[in-house]
């Protein structure tokens, strides 16, 4: 998976698919499930438009869909007749049966429109066609770090010291924002803070867990420190709730993902704001020289449980939004479209920085859903002040081992 990923980074322009793409479904019923943010909507109008106006075309956007997805999915027939998946989603479904391997459509319909290195093979067959990469890193209000002296931030060390001054100046009571919600995204803060301390998730060529050490409580106390800067409310924040404090202009430093230039930089809201706007490299932390973040693929799979028709008339649209080069060029800044004739916008440098400062693709493991979703639910204590850092990971342990035992991979 690391290979693919890099693979799939560095070869945006130099290899690729051409334009044109297999569009005007003339039957079939399309459903597609995604998650919520303004670049997947802009490829899920693409998406419709090839799909043409005899489709039976719907598509749920959900930021839950991670929690939808396997029921969904497990239905025969399935609820969904694909999904739009990432490196990290796409393990889960792969566990049950749920997605289907697109060998047979990719040979009838994909031929020179699709980039080998936007196939995600894996153990020889191909479960998804990539069409974006993505990272969280760092994001900066010009004015008010010149106007009080600081500098960029490049450590984590450094963005809270930055955040306190800030504080002191009584321009923001709260200037840190990251997308601490309770759940999948807090699981996430855990992941890319562990990564930037050195830490690896599992002992070496088994699912025996590795985070209950001195690097997972510097990890957990990092993260308690910036939770400090941020909102009271952090546990309740997304990363769309966390840029809607950023255009109110609350916040002068947040951690957030590269995808979401599409939206803060657009037309809409406070323009002195999106003028004031910078994009910065994800922080390292504890000295470490790798960026404290994980790199990403976003791609779709098509449902075991679905139809033929369905599922061809699905990848077929799905196909053609993921070969728009006119789309691509069209959003340059909505984010790095894997897409051939694509030029990156002003915003991809710090998902390229983060792939070049030796960024961990986020782990494409089978029990690596275990593991964050353990996390998701067992680390609020400490981050709340009722338990100590050790106590939660002992807490993230014993509920990693229950399901892990149960799903037999230990």
């Amino acid at each position: 998976m690391k290979n693919i990923f890099y693979a799939l980074l560095f070869s945006l322009v130099s290899t690729g698919i051409f334009a044109a793409g297999p569009c005007n479904v003339s039957g079939g019923k399309i459903n597609i499930l995604a998650n919520e943010f303004t670049t997947y909507r802009i490829f899920m109008d693409e998406v419709k438009k090839c799909a043409g106006s005899e489709a039976d075309f719907n598509v749920t956007h959900s930021v839950d869909h991670n929690k939808l997805q396997v029921a969904a999915l497990s239905a025969n027939p399935a609820e969904f007749s694909a999904k739009l998946v990432t490196n990290g989603s796409i393990t889960t479904l792969m566990n049950d049966g749920l997605i289907r391997p697109l060998d047979d459509l990719v040979g009838k319909y994909g031929g020179d429109l699709i980039n080998d290195n936007q196939k995600i093979t894996i153990d020889g067959k191909i479960y998804a066609v990539a069409f974006m990469a993505n990272a969280q890193h760092l994001w900066y209000r010009e004015s008010i770090l010149n106007e009080l002296g600081i500098a960029v931030p490049s450590t984590y060390e450094e963005v809270i010291e930055a955040s306190k001054k800030i504080q002191a100046s009584g321009k923001m009571a709260n200037p840190y924002g990251a997308a601490f919600q309770a759940g999948w995204n807090l699981g996430q803060e855990f992941v890319n803070m562990y990564l930037g301390h050195g830490g690896e998730f599992f002992k070496a060529g088994s699912a025996e867990l590795n985070i209950n050490n001195d690097q997972g409580i510097a990890t957990l106390n990092m993260l308690k420190r910036l939770t400090e800067v941020a909102n009271p409310d952090f546990l309740t924040q997304d990363t769309n709730a966390v840029k809607e404090e950023w255009e109110s202009g609350n916040l002068a430093l947040m951690h957030i993902w590269n995808s979401g230039a599409a939206s803060i930089l657009d037309d809409e809201g406070d323009q002195m704001i999106k003028a004031d706007t910078r994009l910065a490299p994800s922080p390292s932390v504890a000295g470490g020289s790798k960026p404290a973040t994980t790199l990403w693929w976003d791609g779709f799979g098509i449902a075991t449980n679905t139809s033929d028709e369905e599922a061809e008339a699905s990848f077929r649209a799905l196909l053609g939004a993921a070969t728009s080069t006119e789309m691509a060029n069209n959003n340059p800044n909505a984010t790095i479209w894997l897409i051939k004739g694509y030029s990156p916008g002003d915003t991809a440098g710090p998902v390229v920085d983060a792939a070049n400062r030796g960024a961990t693709p986020y782990p494409s493991l089978p029990h690596m859903s275990l593991l964050h979703g353990a996390l998701s639910t067992e680390i609020v204590e400490f981050l709340q002040g009722n338990e100590s850092a050790q106590k939660a990971l002992d807490d993230v342990e014993a509920a990693y081992i229950a399901k892990a035992e149960e799903q037999g991979f230990l």
